[in-house]
This record gives C-alpha cells, sequence and structure tokens, in this order.
C-alpha cells in the first residue's frame, strides 16, 4: 500500500525527484499546444502528446477559448485571459499540495482567486504607449492545513520558489515568433 497525502503518492514522488537529480542531461519536459480558429473569436486547442525524460507520452485533450458577447465573441468558452489565469492557479494549486504532502503536510482546503486588468486601448491598438498586457496580476491562497502557521509560509515560499506558472507570470519570457504564410 503507498502512502499517500493530499492524494499524492510521496514515494513516488521522491522517486521522480531522484530520476531528476540522477539525470540532469534528461530532466526536461516539453509541452506542446496546437490550436485552431474554429470561427468569429473561438479556438480549440489540442494537447496530443509531451515530452518527459526524452520520452513521448501521448494523449489528447481539447480546450475550447471564446470571447464573450460584450467583446465580440459568442461566450461559448472561457477567454484567453480566464484560461491563462486558471493555467496559473492550477499550477500553483499542484505545487502548494505537492510541497506539503512532500513535508507530511495534510492540506484540508486550498482555493486561489487570480485576478488582473487590461486596458484595452493597448489590446485593441488605439495607443502604442499602452501595454497590451498585464501591469500586474494579484493571487490569493486560501489554505486549511494541518500544520503550524510557519510551516504553511514555508510551504508558500516553496511555491514562490518552484511553480513554473508563478515563475512565467513573474519573470519575462523569450519569445521565438515564427510565422508561416498559406502559398
Amino acid at each position: 500500500m503507498t502512502e499517500k497525502m493530499n492524494g499524492i503518492d510521496v514515494a513516488a514522488f521522491q522517486q521522480f525527484a531522484e530520476k531528476v537529480t540522477q539525470n540532469p542531461e534528461k530532466a526536461k519536459a516539453r509541452f506542446n499546444v496546437e490550436t485552431r480558429w474554429a470561427g468569429q473569436t473561438r479556438s480549440v486547442s489540442t494537447m496530443k502528446s509531451y515530452e518527459l525524460f526524452g520520452d513521448s507520452i501521448e494523449r489528447t485533450f481539447h480546450v475550447a477559448a471564446d470571447e464573450p458577447s460584450e467583446i465580440l465573441g459568442s461566450d461559448t468558452a472561457p477567454n484567453p485571459q480566464e484560461l491563462l489565469m486558471a493555467a496559473l492557479n492550477a499550477c500553483l494549486t499542484v505545487a502548494y499540495v505537492a510541497v506539503a504532502a512532500s513535508k507530511g503536510i495534510k492540506v484540508n482546503s486550498l482555493k486561489i482567486e487570480t485576478s488582473g486588468e487590461l486596458d484595452l486601448r493597448g489590446f485593441l491598438g488605439l495607443d502604442e504607449n499602452v501595454n497590451p498586457g498585464y501591469d500586474s496580476v494579484q493571487y490569493t491562497a486560501f489554505i486549511d492545513a494541518d500544520a503550524q502557521p510557519a510551516e504553511i509560509e514555508e510551504i508558500h515560499q516553496a511555491v514562490l520558489k518552484t511553480s513554473p506558472n508563478y515563475a512565467n507570470f513573474s519573470r519575462s519570457i523569450k519569445m521565438e515568433p515564427k510565422l508561416v504564410i498559406a502559398q
């Protein structure tokens, strides 16, 4: 029987970390997403596989996106900004529960609320001096765990140091755009 904490198999988690430590040259994960326009402001992204330790692992998921009707969409799915924040929150959630599990701390409940404000003048290209993206994003984690406040703060600090999407939001990412024009 495996020991699970917060639904995480702690022994498997430790074995995974050991494999990463022992194989630093292969300690890479590559995620790939294909997105196709589905009319108006709607798109569908497909995740077909990812690479881990040099192996390709197949799986298929679809995620739809759309804009609210007020932003000329058909309001059939979350918009890209909501999906971006959901991706941040999901990554943070994994980090909080996994770090807590690795410390033997049971999480009773966890909720993350995230928000950010866009200036639509930048998005619409109406003012080149206005950032089309976020100048700041705020998140609040509400956690109830079987631990002292200092232990929960340690978990929080570990999450800030190790969450990939927190890093993606808080640091610049080098973008490498490429355009292919159909002929």
